[in-house]
């Protein structure tokens, strides 16, 4: 009895491996840079960041942006940075904040 209870557990275990490393990673979007750009910088100004600059690294375009005041003076966030990578036909947003992707892709598939 206790040979089947133990087989029957491996078999479970060896089914349920496979399911657990088959992650996603990060989305892709078909759209043009630009339009990722655009989009980008109207989602942090909506949420209250201010963007700082934008940097052009090959395919990749680094976005600079920083926490604003919200009108109370007093001061402003450290400057954090974003990465709206090309990868093909398809555009993939690295190091972004769970706030602001989610806005993102709503605009996107618009």
């Amino acid at each position: 009895m206790r040979m089947r209870i133990s087989v029957a557990l491996l078999l479970l275990a060896g089914l349920a491996m496979p399911a657990a490393g088959q992650g996603k990673g990060p989305k892709k979007y078909a759209v043009t840079t630009d339009r990722a750009l655009v989009v980008t910088k109207e989602v942090l100004v909506k949420q209250g960041y201010d963007v700082v600059r934008v940097e052009n690294r090959g395919r990749d375009y680094v976005v600079w942006y920083r926490r604003g005041n919200k009108g109370r003076g007093k001061g402003k966030g450290p400057p954090v940075r974003m990465v709206i990578h090309r990868d093909m036909d398809r555009v993939v947003f690295l190091e972004t904040p769970s706030a602001v992707l989610v806005d993102i892709d709503v605009r996107l598939k618009l």
